[in-house]
């Protein structure tokens, strides 16, 4: 179940960047280390309904239901395009604040669990990823995706961190030439789009 080729795959999917990731390195470089933290811990807490959703075999009516898998699709990238349109026109997003206060750092998480959360194409990914790893007459193969699905949570939290943490590295650097500000929020603000379009046009 737990074998090294399970744990490669998930280290080699986590690092792909994605929405989370972007969300993440840019939260990391706006707002510190902190901050970043409060990102990765709400877009791995956006992964958990999809996760139970495979296990549970709900994810089935994704699947079947072209109504359903339209209307979350559309929901997130929905989404996405308003992250998209508020990182442009936020001027302000790169002022110093490694201390987030209690509503700053709620309003974080509930963003990055709302990425991952309005992504249907999470949980049909997950329920073609994660049988593959559970063992071929297994009696309690729902307990073996649950194990499964903990590692994957607890690798994908571990990435994203390292990801905050990187990219707070080059924060002063940042903070201090406008271009690059300028460069990089205009970078992200056209990333979150693209996330959002390439999303609103995906087939399942």
């Amino acid at each position: 179940m737990l074998s090294m080729n399970f744990l490669v795959t998930c280290l080699i999917v986590v690092l792909i960047p994605g929405t989370g990731v972007i969300f993440t390195i840019s939260t990391g470089l706006t707002a510190g280390k902190r901050a970043s933290a409060f990102a990765a811990l709400g877009c791995t807490a956006g992964i958990v309904p999809h996760l139970l959703a495979s296990v549970l075999g709900l994810s089935a009516l994704l699947h079947t239901s072209a109504l359903a898998f339209e209307a979350l699709k559309f929901a997130g990238a929905a989404y996405l395009l308003y992250l998209a349109y508020a990182t442009w026109r936020d001027r302000s997003a790169f002022a110093m604040n490694d201390a987030p206060t209690v509503s700053s750092a709620s309003s974080l998480m509930v963003r990055g669990c709302l990425l991952n959360i309005l992504n249907p194409k999470l949980t049909i990914f997950f329920l073609a990823f994660l049988p593959q790893f559970v063992t071929p007459g297994s009696t309690a193969p729902a307990l073996q995706m649950l194990v499964l699905s903990s590692v994957f949570m607890a690798i994908t939290l571990a990435v994203f961190v390292i990801y905050g943490l990187l990219a707070n590295v080059f924060r002063r650097a940042v903070i201090e030439s406008p271009r690059v500000q300028n460069w990089l929020r205009r970078s992200f603000a056209t990333a979150f789009a693209g996330l959002g379009l390439n999303l609103a046009f995906a087939q399942r």
